[in-house]
C-alpha cells in the first residue's frame, strides 16, 4: 500500500498541471493527443466505461480515492498492442471504513450549521485498486467529471494534493511539489523516533530490511544517516523484491541467520515481510529483536499465534488510536441501495454477507445465497466495524474537515476581506457551482490555488481550535482554588489553629510545674516558630510572583532553623537538669537563660546569612515554561546550590538534635522530654529524606505540593510529639502537674 500512495503521488503531482492543460485542450472520449506521426500509433483511452464511483451531489465535490482492492494483476504491454485495464481483487474492509468514515465527515459537515453555512459538500468515491494504473485510470476520470461540470458552470479548478496516509519524506520537498499537503506526519520523523529508540537502548549494531518502495527507501536512508551520526553501524541491509522468488527469501533468511547483529530495523509494509516471516518461522529463528515502522505496526496479519515466536518484543511506532463521536452507528446503519451511485456499497455487502443481492443477480451466472439489504451489520466482527481506535479513518476524518476548513476561511475572506494578517490568501477563486476534488487515498485535491499565509503566535499564546487567531495560553501554578491547593491550606490552617491554642492553654498555665520545667520562655519561642513554619505553606501557593519567589525558601529555611534551634537549647537543658544531681557539676550553671539564647541566636544566624545572601546575590524569579504540554509557571532558581546549602543546613542541626537527645533516652519516663524529642525527629528525618528525590523527580507544580508536605509534615511531627504529651497532663490529668510529679515521686 505505501508503494503504490508514494510513488503515485509523486507522479501525479509533478503531472498534474500538464494534465490540466492536456484537458483544456482534449475532448472528453481522448485521454493524450495523437501524434503528429501518422507512423506511430495513436494513444487511446484506457477501459471503455468509466470507472465506478460511489457520488453524492453538491455545491462542493470532494472526490476521494481509496484502496478498496489490494491485488492488482499486471497488463501486459507490447509496442503495437492496445493496453488493458489492470484487474483488481481482494476486497480490503478497512479500506471500505475509510471510505465510508469520508462520507460520514462531510456528512456531518453539512449538518454543521456553523461550518459553511449555506454551501453543501458532496462526494464522488472511487476505487484506486492499491495500484499505479488503476490510480490514474480513476484521477482521469476525476478532472474528466470536473470538466464537464465546467461547462454547466462556473467553475474553480485548482489542485492541490492532500494526503492522509503518504508518509514519505520524499514529498516534503517544496520545490519539486508545492501543493502537496497532508494530514500524516512524515517519515521524518519516525526516523528520528527509531533512531532514538535504538541508541537509548545502546543497539548500535543493527541491521535493515526494506523493500523496493520509495517508502522503504527513503525511510532506510534516513535511518542510516542518522544512525550513523549517533555512532552506529548498520550491520548489513536486505531489499525484498515486489514478488521474491522462493530461492530470493531463503537468500536473505540465511543472512540473517548469519548476522551477529540480533537487532533489525524494518521500513517496509507487512505484504512486503510476509514470505520472509514465514520462512524465518519455519526455520524456528529466534533471538531477534525487531525494531518497526509504522507500516506494518499494527498489521493483522503478523498477529496470529503461527509469528508469536519469531515477533514477540517487537518495538515500534503507530499512529495514535482515537474514538470518533457517531461513526461506528453511521457505519452499522451503511446499507445498499439499486440506486444509481451505490455500486461500491453493493459490492462491500455481497462480498462481506458471501450472497448476491436481488437487485443485482443478473451480473453474475454463479448461483449465491440471495441476500436482501436488510441484513444486521451489529452482530458481525470484522475490521470495517471496529472503530473503538481508528487510526487512519481519523486521518481520512481530519482531512476532510482540513478542506472544510480552508473552505470555509476561504470563503470569509473573499466576502469580507483578510483582517488583523490572519487570513492572507491569493487565489484566482470564481463565484457559482465549485467542483473540489479530493485524492483521499493518494491525495487531496482543494478548491483554490495558492496559499494560506501562517503567522508565529508571540510567546505564550497559542492558536485557536478553528486555527484562525492566537489566544492567552493558561498558566498551570498550584492554585489556591485546585483540589490540592485547598487540601493544603486547608492543613496549614490546622496546623496554625492547633498550635494557636497550644499557645493558649501554655500561656494560661505558665505557672504550673510542667510548663515551668520546660523553660516557658524557649517553649513559646518554640511555638512561635511552628506557626511561620505553618504560615510560610502559603507563600508556594499561588501564581509565582517577584516577592514570593524571594521570600518562599527564605521563610522555610529561617522559620526552620529558628524551631531546631529552640529544640537544641531544650535538648541540652534536659541533659544538664540530671547532671545536677551528680556532685560537683555546674553544667547548668554555666548554660543559663543568656546561655540559652545565646546559643539560639548563634545557631540562627547563619541561617539568615544565607538566605539574605541569596535572595540579593541569585535571587529566585517566577520563570514561564512553554511547551507542549503548555505553560508553566515555577520559581526559577538561577543558583540551586542556595536551596541545597540551606536544606542542609536544617539537616546537620536536626542530626545534632536527634544525636544529643538519644543520648538522654533513658532519663526518669516522668521528665523524659528528650524521648519525644527524639521521636519528633525520627519523623523529622524520615520526611526530609523522602522528599529530595520527590522533589526532584516531580514535575512543575508537584514538586511545589511535595515541598508544601514536607513542611506540613515536619511541623505536625513536631507539634504532636512535644507539646501533645504535656497538653494531655495539663488539661486531662492536672493531679500530675505538680512538682513531684516532675521529679518522678508521684505515685501514678
Amino acid at each position: 500500500m505505501k508503494k503504490c500512495i508514494d510513488k503515485s503521488i509523486e507522479f501525479l503531482t509533478l503531472f498534474i498541471s500538464l494534465l490540466q492543460s492536456m484537458l483544456e485542450n482534449q475532448s472528453q472520449q481522448t485521454l493524450f493527443m495523437k501524434s503528429k506521426d501518422s507512423s506511430l500509433p495513436e494513444c487511446a483511452k484506457l477501459g471503455g466505461s468509466e470507472p465506478i464511483a460511489l457520488h453524492s451531489d453538491g455545491d462542493v465535490v470532494i472526490g476521494g480515492f481509496f484502496p478498496l482492492h489490494y491485488v492488482a494483476s499486471k497488463p501486459e504491454y507490447s509496442y503495437n498492442s492496445k493496453p488493458q485495464v489492470t484487474s483488481c481483487s481482494g476486497f480490503d474492509h478497512t479500506a471500505f471504513r475509510w471510505m465510508m468514515t469520508m462520507i460520514f465527515a462531510v456528512d456531518e459537515i453539512n449538518r454543521n450549521s456553523s461550518l459553511l453555512p449555506g454551501v453543501k459538500l458532496g462526494y464522488r468515491i472511487m476505487d484506486s485498486c492499491d495500484h499505479v494504473h488503476t490510480s490514474l485510470r480513476a484521477l482521469f476520470s476525476l478532472i474528466s467529471y470536473s470538466k464537464t461540470v465546467k461547462k454547466t458552470s462556473s467553475t474553480c479548478l485548482n489542485y492541490s494534493p492532500v494526503s492522509y496516509f503518504a508518509t514519505c519524506s520524499c514529498l516534503t520537498d517544496k520545490n519539486l511539489y508545492p501543493s502537496f499537503l497532508r494530514t500524516v506526519p512524515s517519515d521524518l520523523f519516525q526516523v528520528r523516533g527509531l533512531v532514538k529508540l535504538v541508541t537509548y537502548f545502546s543497539w548500535f549494531w543493527v541491521g535493515t530490511i526494506g523493500a523496493t518502495d520509495d517508502y522503504s527507501l527513503y525511510g532506510i536512508q534516513a535511518f542510516s544517516i542518522q544512525f550513523g551520526q549517533q555512532g552506529g553501524c548498520v550491520a548489513f541491509h536486505l531489499t525484498i523484491p515486489t514478488s521474491p522468488t522462493v530461492a530470493e527469501i531463503q537468500k536473505m533468511a540465511d543472512k540473517l541467520q548469519r548476522s551477529t547483529a540480533r537487532v533489525v530495523v524494518v521500513f517496509a509494509k507487512e505484504v512486503n515481510l510476509l514470505d520472509l516471516f514465514l520462512e524465518l518461522t519455519r526455520r524456528n529463528m529466534t533471538g531477534i529483536q525487531w525494531v518497526v515502522s509504522e507500516a506494518w505496526m499494527a498489521a493483522n496479519q503478523l498477529t496470529t499465534p503461527d509469528f508469536h515466536n519469531l515477533l514477540e518484543g517487537t518495538l515500534g511506532f503507530s499512529f495514535p488510536g482515537v474514538s470518533i463521536p457517531g461513526l461506528e452507528e453511521f457505519l452499522l446503519n451503511v446499507r445498499p441501495s439499486p440506486k444509481p451511485g451505490m455500486e461500491l456499497v453493493n459490492m462491500f455487502w455481497e462480498e462481506y454477507f458471501g450472497c448476491k443481492l436481488e437487485f443485482e443477480r443478473d451480473r453474475s451466472a454463479v448461483k449465491k445465497t440471495v441476500c436482501t439489504g436488510s441484513e444486521d451489520l451489529t452482530y458481525t466482527d470484522s475490521s470495517y466495524s471496529d472503530v473503538s481506535q481508528v487510526r487512519i479513518s481519523y486521518n481520512v476524518y481530519k482531512a476532510v474537515y482540513a478542506i472544510a476548513h480552508a473552505l470555509h476561511t476561504f470563503l470569509n475572506c473573499n466576502s469580507t476581506g483578510p483582517s488583523g494578517g490572519l487570513c492572507e490568501m491569493h487565489s484566482s477563486f470564481t463565484n457559482g457551482q465549485v467542483f473540489l476534488t479530493v485524492y483521499m487515498h493518494i491525495s487531496v485535491f482543494s478548491v483554490f490555488k495558492g496559499s494560506t499565509e501562517c503567522i508565529k503566535c508571540p510567546e505564550y499564546y497559542w492558536s485557536d481550535k478553528d486555527k484562525v487567531k492566537c489566544v492567552a495560553g493558561e498558566e498551570e501554578f498550584l492554585s489556591f482554588y485546585d483540589a490540592m491547593g485547598i487540601i493544603l491550606v486547608a492543613l496549614t490552617l490546622l496546623g496554625f489553629i492547633l498550635t494557636s491554642i497550644v499557645t493558649i492553654v501554655f500561656h494560661s498555665f505558665r505557672y504550673t510545674p510542667i510548663v515551668k520545667a520546660n523553660n516557658s520562655e524557649i517553649s513559646f519561642l518554640l511555638l512561635l516558630s511552628l506557626k511561620l513554619c505553618f504560615l510560610c505553606c502559603l507563600v508556594f501557593i499561588g501564581q509565582p510572583s517577584w516577592w514570593t519567589c524571594r521570600l518562599r525558601q527564605a521563610a522555610f529555611g529561617i522559620s526552620f532553623v529558628l524551631c531546631l534551634s529552640c529544640l537544641l537549647v531544650k535538648t541540652i537543658v534536659v541533659l544538664l537538669a540530671f547532671q545536677t544531681n551528680n556532685p560537683g557539676s555546674r553544667g547548668r550553671m554555666l548554660f543559663g537563660t543568656s546561655q540559652q539564647r545565646i546559643l539560639i541566636l548563634c545557631t540562627t544566624a547563619p541561617q539568615i546569612f544565607l538566605s539574605t545572601g541569596w535572595v540579593l546575590g541569585a535571587p529566585p524569579f517566577p520563570f514561564r515554561n512553554s511547551n507542549y504540554q503548555g505553560i508553566t509557571g515555577k520559581c526559577k532558581e538561577p543558583w540551586p546550590p542556595g536551596f541545597y546549602l540551606l536544606l542542609g543546613y536544617i539537616g546537620l542541626l536536626a542530626f545534632v538534635c536527634l544525636l544529643l537527645a538519644f543520648f538522654g533516652r533513658k532519663l526518669p519516663d516522668t521528665f523524659n522530654e528528650a524521648k519525644f524529642i527524639t521521636f519528633s525527629m525520627l519523623i523529622f528525618w524520615a520526611v526530609w529524606i523522602s522528599f529530595i528525590p520527590a522533589y526532584v523527580s516531580s514535575p512543575a507544580k508537584f514538586s511545589v505540593a511535595v515541598e508544601i508536605f514536607a513542611i506540613l509534615a515536619s511541623s505536625f511531627g513536631l507539634l504532636l510529639c512535644i507539646f501533645i504529651p504535656k497538653c494531655y497532663i495539663i488539661l486531662l490529668h492536672p493531679e500530675r502537674n505538680i512538682k513531684k510529679g516532675m521529679t518522678g515521686k508521684h505515685q501514678r
